[in-house]
């Protein structure tokens, strides 16, 4: 499968057999990134009323679109295009600097064999339910842009207890990103070994098989598109 970083928590993930997947997308003109340009079959979203994480609306096509907040509340299972999507509660910061916190969904997908999982729009240390939740999984896509989404050093426990075999950094101030409030990547790989532990992709997009994924835990730094 294919991977690729449009920005913010906005992936697409394109299936071999060509079945597209878009995550959290954004609105381009308060994020400062470029509109999602392919037409998905799915749109899943944490949340359905953050401009940051749920304009499916926006996304080209006629998606099927998915709340994740909503899939967890009504069992925490929902399947499209022949891919099952598992979602589990989550909250934003309690002590969010900006508004009142709300609530949103976490969520996980296999896609060509390759597990995914994507943190959504989580502002607080994650409950061991939450941690049981991204266990075995293949490929994280992780917030690392501090607060108002989850701290690093508490970031860092759900990694280390949960092992996925990639990590792929999400949610950072970029040169593009409007807001300027959170952490440039550097701050989360300074946690790693970049020479043992870090691979660029120098692109904004990746093809991730279960041939290439690595024995442990790698940190997979995608570009974004321009």
């Amino acid at each position: 499968m294919k991977l690729k970083w449009y920005g913010q928590a906005c992936f697409l993930v394109t299936a071999d057999d060509g079945t597209m997947v878009v995550t959290d997308p954004y609105t381009p003109e308060t994020s400062g990134y470029c509109p999602v340009q392919e037409a998905p079959d799915v749109v899943i979203r944490s949340s359905d009323n953050d401009d940051f994480h749920c304009r499916a609306d926006l996304v080209p096509g006629e998606p099927e679109v998915l709340t994740a907040l909503d899939v967890a509340r009504a069992g925490g299972e929902q399947s499209s295009h022949g891919i099952t999507f598992h979602c589990i509660e989550a909250m934003e910061a309690l002590n969010h600097r900006f508004h009142d916190p709300d609530q949103n969904g976490m969520y996980r997908f296999e896609v060509d064999s390759v597990s995914i999982g994507h943190m959504g729009d989580v502002g607080n240390p994650l409950t061991a339910a939450q941690i049981d939740f991204f266990r075995d999984l293949d490929v994280l896509l992780a917030l690392t842009g501090g607060h108002p989404t989850i701290e690093l050093d508490d970031l860092m426990t759900v990694i280390r207890a949960a092992q996925p075999k990639l990590v792929v950094p999400m949610h950072f101030r970029t040169l593009s990103y409007r807001p300027r409030g959170i952490y440039w990547v550097s701050s989360f790989l300074e946690l790693f070994n970049e020479e043992e532990e870090v691979d660029f992709a120098l692109d904004y997009e990746a093809v991730i098989t279960q041939g290439s994924l690595p024995d442990s835990t790698r940190v997979l730094v995608l570009d974004y598109v321009k």
